[in-house]
């Protein structure tokens, strides 16, 4: 009898699959890669072909490469300095804030200090407020200080993570064993070699995702650049496509026309997300699933 019971126990954990349910998710999923068949469609057209053909439909001829060879040679390569900025925003940006975020997650998971509860509270507030609320007290600071219209403009709000600190509490609270640290302590381990050493190995997971999330940020930010920086060079690849947009809208008939190269270079724009989640999914996934088991 026991054993019967615990086989339907058994049975009846086991998930059941619903059509409606499986439709939905193709529903949705049809819905979130339209934009993306979208862009691919009509980046492959020429100047001519917009006026002419329906979106979702392909031009008289396949000129993706071609648009790319024009993006790039565009006002004299000025797209090729945009995804460099893009880059050092983002790979500095996220990297120093995966690192500032696993410190202080950390030392808040960990440590014992007078103040912890208000540090905790503060953090928790500030991941409420919306990033752009922030954006015009800034401004008004960093034009104080000299830096606006610089790089560090836009490098020093990519440094602070508030969400990053809170995922890396969080995790850095369950991952890292307390009788570690312990053992550590009692073996002569200072406190910063502990966390390079032992804490930080068992925290990767967690800091690929915090690193995701970090990345995705700094490489979309928009409004931040738009009201910190004047000079074109210094643009990142958001900001510099929207200033290609407004001199296509603005041109109408009168002027050049570049949408076939505004939508070439928003392409372009997004391989690099879909690339670094591809190569990092492994480990996001496995601190997920890490968090979920000890959740």
């Amino acid at each position: 009898m026991k054993q019967s019971k615990k086989k339907k126990l058994y049975t009846i954990d086991n998930p059941k699959k619903s059509n409606l349910l499986t439709f939905f998710a193709f529903l949705f999923c049809v819905y979130s890669l339209m934009p993306y068949v979208w862009l691919f469609i009509n980046a492959t057209k020429t100047q001519k072909d917009f006026a002419s053909t329906f979106g979702l439909s392909f031009g008289e001829e396949f000129a993706l490469f071609d648009n790319i060879k024009q993006a790039f040679t565009y006002h004299d390569g000025i797209f090729v300095r945009w995804l460099g900025n893009s880059v050092i925003y983002t790979v500095i940006g996220a990297f120093v804030s995966t690192l500032l975020a696993a410190l202080a997650g950390y030392a808040l998971a960990k440590l014992r200090f007078r103040g912890k509860r208000v540090v905790l509270l503060v953090i928790l507030g500030s991941i409420s407020v919306p990033g752009i609320a922030l954006a015009i007290p800034q401004f008004l600071l960093f034009s104080k200080l000299g830096i606006t219209n610089t790089m560090w403009s836009v490098f020093i709000p990519s440094f602070v993570s508030p969400f990053g600190v809170y995922l890396m509490w969080i995790f850095s609270g369950q991952a890292v064993p307390t009788g570690l640290l312990e053992a550590a302590e009692i073996d002569g381990s200072g406190p910063w070699r502990t966390f390079f050493k032992i804490s930080l190995p068992l925290l990767s997971p967690a800091l690929v995702t915090v690193f995701l999330f970090a990345f995705v940020s700094v490489w979309n930010n928009f409004f931040l650049p738009l009201i910190m920086l004047k000079d074109a060079k210094l643009y990142p690849l958001t900001l510099g496509l929207y200033q290609w947009n407004l001199a296509n809208s603005s041109a109408g008939g009168s002027g050049e026309m570049i949408q076939n190269l505004v939508l070439t270079g928003a392409l372009l724009t997004i391989l690099p997300l879909i690339i670094a989640f591809l190569c990092l999914q492994k480990y996001w996934q496995s601190g997920l699933a890490l968090g979920a088991e000890k959740g």
